[in-house]
């Protein structure tokens, strides 16, 4: 028994040393902002005191964009889409809670109630009455939250490779998420986060390796580390998934567009077909060779292909 204490102990210590050899630390906050927050960007007060990172571009009498950025994304995926359609609509974007600056919820819920909850929030803050909603990923399930509790502020929904669609296919996913969803390895992954993880969980998230530059690989790494953020990636992916229902799907009543890469790895072509099948009238647009992130693997064909949507949904442009 003696013996078996002992040799747990030096596992134990052994485990102790290595974690707190191979520890990465988290961000100093002031360093983040500086790096990722100047202008356009502002903080906006939600939840009381919280202020949520946001960036609100474009003219101020023109239709509204909200974008919704996915897991361990921030605002910044937007980046080739704002610069495309800033000079015609509002386009306005903003780190979600437990991602970029804005830092984790204040009440630790991560569900999708709460995030369109805090959508709505950032809506009345900016006095938008109605507006285009398009999220990616984890984002586009948030749209969806939002689009069937509240179908009368949207003009349009577009679902960038979204998350909640009914289907039994198996992704490939990504090491990252991978092991964020296992309780014990998500546990050291918030003292032990490498940028190489982190590189390789990008590369394997995308086609178009093009895009997945040194500065992107920073921004990931370095905003996933912001303080509280690590800890909110273990309790939003310990939130249990419910997929939404054909009938949910089916009594959306909002013009909607669903873009989609056909080499999406983290949530299959079958997702996107099933969506567009299922809400009525929706139209679906495929990029073949592009993966999960085709706002910005195919930035320039999908933000024209979103403007020639709400072009035919009689959705107006103001010229900047």
């Amino acid at each position: 028994m003696k013996t078996a204490l002992k040799v747990f102990g030096w596992l134990l210590a052994a485990a102790l040393i290595t974690l707190y050899t191979f520890r990465t630390p988290d961000t100093d906050p002031r360093e983040m902002a500086a790096k990722y927050g100047a202008p356009p960007s502002k903080f906006l007060l939600v939840e009381g005191d919280r202020a949520v990172h946001i960036r609100d571009e474009g003219p101020r009498d023109a239709p509204a964009i909200v974008l919704l950025h996915g897991s361990n994304a921030d605002l910044h995926t937007w980046e080739p889409w704002v610069q495309a359609l800033k000079g015609r609509y509002r386009v306005i974007r903003y780190d979600q809670f437990g991602h970029g600056l804005t830092g984790p919820h204040p009440r630790g819920d991560y569900t999708p109630a709460a995030f369109a909850e805090t959508l709505g929030q950032v809506a009345d803050k900016l006095g938008l009455k109605q507006f285009t909603l398009a999220g990616n990923s984890m984002g586009g399930g948030i749209a969806l939250a939002y689009a069937l509790k509240h179908p009368e502020r949207l003009s349009a929904l577009v679902l960038v490779d979204a998350a909640g669609a009914p289907v039994t296919q198996a992704a490939k996913g990504n090491i990252g998420f991978t092991l964020a969803r296992m309780p014990g390895i998500s546990w050291v992954m918030g003292q032990v986060t490498p940028r190489a993880l982190v590189e390789r969980s990008l590369r394997q998230s995308v086609s178009n390796q093009a895009i997945v530059t040194e500065a992107m690989i920073d921004r990931y790494w370095e905003l996933l580390r912001y303080p509280g953020n690590r800890q909110a990636t273990m309790e939003r992916f310990a939130t249990p998934r419910v997929p939404y229902t054909t009938q949910q799907l089916a009594s959306l009543n909002v013009p909607t567009l669903v873009i989609w890469g056909e080499e999406d790895a983290l949530i299959p072509f079958a997702a996107g077909q099933l969506f567009a099948q299922t809400i009525p009238g929706a139209k679906l647009v495929a990029y073949p060779g592009i993966g999960h992130l085709p706002h910005e693997e195919a930035a320039a064909r999908s933000a024209a292909d979103l403007q020639a949507f709400l072009a035919a949904q009689g959705i107006g442009s103001k010229v900047g």
